[in-house]
């Protein structure tokens, strides 16, 4: 396997893939139709040496992510908001043919000027629903593009976050300190705490049907780099047989952090309050949050290594986060998995980055229409079967 530096998200009946200061949404619309939609990020830190330090490019990275997943969530949903053209001369057609019948049955009755009042009233309708749907498009638009909006939906999302995955299992834990009076065991079973009501969530959300899309887009994501890390050409076929699972996904990320925010808050607080003497929930609840940051950039450097190393010992513990995609990931179909690749090619030139680092031959001369010319490729069976593991 060679690390390509690729990721996304999937998002609602899509997939976004990001490379380097690029990213694309690929959305299979309600007609069927690919739309795919290509934009530059990232430019806010550009040349800023200070985030680019180790654990600080994790918290940056980090909430950069929260921002364009959000994003990119909107933009797809939009899609499916929207009227579109052939749908609004429908619904315009229909309009038109009931005020048309209800004016000749006017007529019929010698009700001239009653006739054409229905007709026009039914114009004016059509004038005034076409003036609010554009009106609305645009104010949709202005939110998509409003980054402090964008940034208080994230706030807003961490703060729910936190609520749920911070303080809920501290307060939980909390109760069996008439129990147990070890600090270290109640740190673990509020890690515990913690892990058990991700799942739960994980549980629950995964039996929604649209989820379960979500999921299966997710699968595609994740066999696309897997196809191509593994050297196979990114194709239908091949992108089906590789592995849904990948060590720098978002769900191996938040176990880690899970993982890491046991050991952190024994290594801080236990240490800390015996020093300060203030042992009161509010102070508690303070640093597990003041934590968070370091976890995250930590967590971030550990998918970071993971992500390029092939160490057994690395391995081994990826296996618990890799595990957990089961539930955040399902097998997609293969209209699914051509949204994926849509997405892909729209930022990453596979072609390019196969030759250099598999020794394949692609052809990269660009034809007379501007597109790279293709040369087929063989595969070894070994090859395929290790994308496929």
């Amino acid at each position: 396997m060679k690390p390509s530096g690729i990721g996304g998200q999937a998002v609602i009946e899509g997939v976004m893939m990001r490379n380097g200061n690029r990213y694309a949404v690929a959305v299979r619309t309600a007609d069927q139709q690919i739309v795919v939609d290509t934009q530059e990020c990232g430019k806010k830190f550009a040349g800023n040496k200070f985030v680019k330090l180790p654990i600080v490019r994790g918290v940056v990275n980090f909430f950069d992510s929260l921002i364009l997943g959000m994003k990119t969530l909107m933009f797809s949903a939009s899609l499916f908001a929207e009227e579109t053209e052939e749908e609004r001369q429908e619904r315009e057609t229909k309009e038109r043919q009931k005020a048309q019948k209800k004016a000749d049955k006017l007529r019929s009755q010698g009700k001239t000027e009653e006739a054409e009042r229905v007709l026009a009233k039914c114009e004016e309708k059509l004038i005034q629903e076409t003036k609010k749907l554009e009106a609305e498009a645009r104010k949709e638009a202005e939110k998509k593009d409003n980054d402090f909006l964008m940034t208080l939906t994230v706030i807003f999302s961490l703060v729910i976050s936190v609520a749920l995955f911070m303080m809920l299992p501290y307060f939980i834990s909390r109760g069996i300190r008439q129990v147990i009076s070890s600090e270290i065991v109640i740190v673990i079973l509020e890690g515990l705490v913690r892990l058990g009501i991700f799942l739960l969530y994980l549980g629950m959300i995964s039996r929604m049907k649209d989820i379960q899309r979500t999921f299966m887009y997710h699968g595609a994501e994740h066999k696309c780099i897997n196809c191509i890390e593994h050297g196979l050409p990114l194709t239908v076929e091949n992108v089906r047989v590789s592995s849904r699972e990948h060590k720098r996904c978002g769900t191996s990320f938040l176990f880690i952090v899970m993982f890491i925010s046991i050991v952190f808050i024994m290594v801080f607080s236990i240490p800390l309050f015996m020093v300060i003497h203030v042992n009161t929930a509010f102070w508690r609840i303070v640093l597990r949050i003041a934590l968070l940051p370091v976890i995250a950039g930590v967590s971030y450097e550990f998918i970071r290594l993971a992500g390029s190393s092939d160490s057994k010992f690395v391995n081994l513990l990826s296996r618990p986060g890799m595990a957990l995609q089961h539930l955040t990931t399902k097998e997609p179909d293969d209209s699914m998995i051509e949204v994926a690749i849509a997405s892909v090619e729209a930022v990453f030139d596979w072609k390019k980055f196969q030759n250099e680092q598999f020794g394949t031959r692609y052809d990269l001369t660009p034809d007379s229409s501007g597109k790279e010319t293709d040369q087929k490729q063989e595969t070894s069976q070994n090859t395929a079967a290790a994308a496929a593991q």
